[in-house]
């Protein structure tokens, strides 16, 4: 979400930006024209409802005057000017509310565009201009060609997409037995990490939302074909980070209580509306997923640093898995909506032999927070401005069972459990199929 009097004086910046964001020209100009001809009809608005209001108090106070001058026909003429001016500031406030509804509200305009990308993002119209950073380990050579998650799991018989399509329709998943455990082992096993090693606070957050809980990070107005909702009007959570951000919403937060690192471990819900024929096998895209979710509230010089931080923090999971993966910086083109800028880890699956994405970190300025009004003030108890969010999966629980599947597979279906697992699977150190 923009600030309308920072576009209007940084109306340069603010272009580069939606260039740097691969709009097009016509787009753009258009846009930026609609942009500032709604913005001067709103403070027209605005100045007509003052000046009227303005009038209607000064004719009050004339009306005493007259009445106490004795001059009965002048106090009659101020009260049927007052009296029309009531009416009038009626329509001239409906009027101003409207327009400044069309551009800052949250079906407005300003709603609608995305966050300008930091100056260190590199430009690219799509993934294939996304810069990898680094990468731990190194693809693992197998004597025997390497199974997908999804041949695997139902070669276990515990891994079961019927069953879950007889429950539950395409993209959902029955696991069972070993997966079964494994799969909370790994959410145990990061909320350990998370917690006692990197401080952040565990929270157990709802997983229905209000509309305005959704508006605040972005996901409404522009993504609500991609999320569920109820029949009375909530949301069902894509990600923990919906939750654990809106923390902050309508909050004024003291300076020396930041940065709030907070982390979640939570079912998420997808409609994926976009997503048909991408990754109809198995549990790469699906309907409802577990997502070990990280989310930090910073000061505005914070958050740089903590970005760095927080994708340390995810990767440290995959590196005690020994998980062989790589960092990539995303390109302008390929960002989310509401980053600033954004780092995705992408994890080796021998069985798809290919990268795919496992976490996605993300800083977003003061993006978010303007949506929520979220502040934070100094120790002299001035506001200071808007705080700066920034959320990251600590990871993805499903994508990291596929992971672990794919990479710890042995020749003859089994699975051997990572030694970070084990403490967590009743000290087994594989899985079998049962006899």
């Amino acid at each position: 979400m923009y600030d309308i009097k920072w576009i209007r004086e940084n109306l340069a910046a603010f272009d580069a930006g939606l260039i740097r964001r691969g709009m097009p020209e016509a787009e753009r100009k258009a846009l930026l024209d609609r942009i500032l001809a709604l913005d001067e009809a709103r403070r027209a608005a605005i100045t007509k409802f003052e000046q009227a209001q303005a009038r209607r108090n000064a004719a009050s106070r004339e009306i005493g005057e007259a009445k106490k001058a004795g001059d009965a026909s002048r106090a009659a003429r101020l009260m049927a000017e007052v009296a029309e001016l009531k009416s009038s500031l009626v329509v001239l406030e409906a009027e101003a509310k409207r327009l400044d509804d069309e551009l800052n509200g949250p079906g407005g305009i300003l709603a609608t565009i995305p966050n300008i990308p930091a100056e260190d993002v590199p430009a690219g119209g799509d993934a294939s201009g996304n810069v990898e950073r680094h990468a731990f380990g190194k693809k693992r050579d197998y004597p025997f060609t390497p199974r997908q998650h999804f041949e695997l799991g139902e070669a276990l018989g515990m891994m079961d997409f019927d069953l879950a399509a007889r429950l539950s329709g395409a993209r959902f998943v029955v696991l069972k037995q070993g997966l079964a455990r494994m799969e909370r082992a790994l959410a145990q096993f990061m909320l350990d990490l998370h917690t006692s090693e990197f401080g952040y606070m565990e929270v157990s957050p709802p997983l229905m939302v209000r509309g305005d809980t959704m508006f605040g990070t972005a996901q409404l107005p522009k993504f609500a074909d991609d999320q569920f909702r109820t029949t009375d009007d909530r949301w069902l959570i894509p990600t923990a980070e919906v939750p654990l951000t809106n923390f902050a919403r309508e909050s004024i937060i003291a300076e020396d209580e930041l940065p709030l690192r907070l982390v979640a471990c939570t079912p998420c819900f997808r409609a994926e509306a976009g997503a048909a024929g991408k990754d109809t096998r198995g549990m790469i895209r699906q309907h409802q997923f577990t997502k070990v979710e990280l989310v930090s509230i910073t000061a505005p010089d914070q958050s740089t640093d903590e970005h760095e931080r927080m994708l340390a923090c995810a990767e440290e999971v995959l590196k005690r898995l020994d998980l062989h993966y790589r960092v990539v910086t995303l390109c302008t083109g390929d960002m989310g909506f509401a980053a600033r800028k954004t780092y995705d880890i992408e994890v080796w699956l021998p069985g798809q032999g290919n990268y795919r994405e496992i976490s996605s970190c993300s800083n977003c300025g003061e993006f978010q927070a303007r949506r929520m009004n979220a502040r934070y003030k100094g120790k002299e108890g001035k506001v200071k401005g808007f705080v700066h969010t920034l959320n990251g999966s600590g990871i993805a629980v499903g994508r990291a069972l596929i992971a672990v599947m794919e990479t710890y597979q042995q020749a003859d279906g089994a699975i051997a459990i990572p030694d970070a697992l084990r403490r967590y699977m009743g000290g087994a150190t594989v899985i079998e199929r049962p006899t």
